[in-house]
């Protein structure tokens, strides 16, 4: 009973996820089109919890479901003519075959890969990923792999520099 709760559960997450992204493209109006991207980011970070990874959660809703999200209505509150929407451009249909494309691919690179489950007993440093998620992926981004993550703090560094200097008045 308790396997069929969670299926339903899944479901019920994905259908409003993917519902709610659906919405975001198809929604004239900005500002409700960012309101229902908060609801398919809330889905994302429900299914994360679902699938016992609470970490991915946690920063799914505080990452994305907080800040992403205030950032995004903020930029459609700034912006002038919001109830108009997007207006139709020439090249809608050619994105559109390219979206159609890429989704094709994806398709069939998720058919054609043969999956495989992890082995019951992981080797090293994974072993504790899964066992104690935060405390072990603390440890490990703050001993074994700092310099990756020194690497993406000085990207991201970069990336707030780069946007400052794009927004400066000049």
């Amino acid at each position: 009973m308790d396997s069929l709760f969670k299926e339903l559960i899944f479901w019920l997450l994905v259908a409003v996820t993917v519902g709610a992204a659906l919405l975001v493209v198809h929604l004239r109006d900005m500002f409700r089109a960012a309101l229902t991207l908060v609801v398919s980011f809330l889905g994302v970070a429900g299914i994360f919890a679902l699938v016992n990874a609470e970490f991915l959660a946690v920063a799914q809703v505080l990452i994305y479901g907080g800040g992403i999200s205030i950032l995004v209505i903020f930029a459609v509150m700034i912006t002038r003519d919001v109830e108009e929407g997007n207006r139709s451009t020439p090249t809608q249909p050619a994105a559109l075959g390219v979206a159609v494309l890429l989704l094709a691919a994806l398709i069939y690179v998720i058919v054609q890969q043969e999956w495989q489950l992890l082995p019951d007993h992981l080797p090293g440093p994974l072993a504790e990923v899964f066992v104690d998620t935060p405390a072990a992926l603390g440890r490990l981004l703050l001993r074994d792999f700092v310099l990756a993550f020194e690497a993406v703090g000085v990207l991201l560094l970069a990336a707030v520099i780069g946007a400052l200097a794009l927004v400066r008045e000049r």
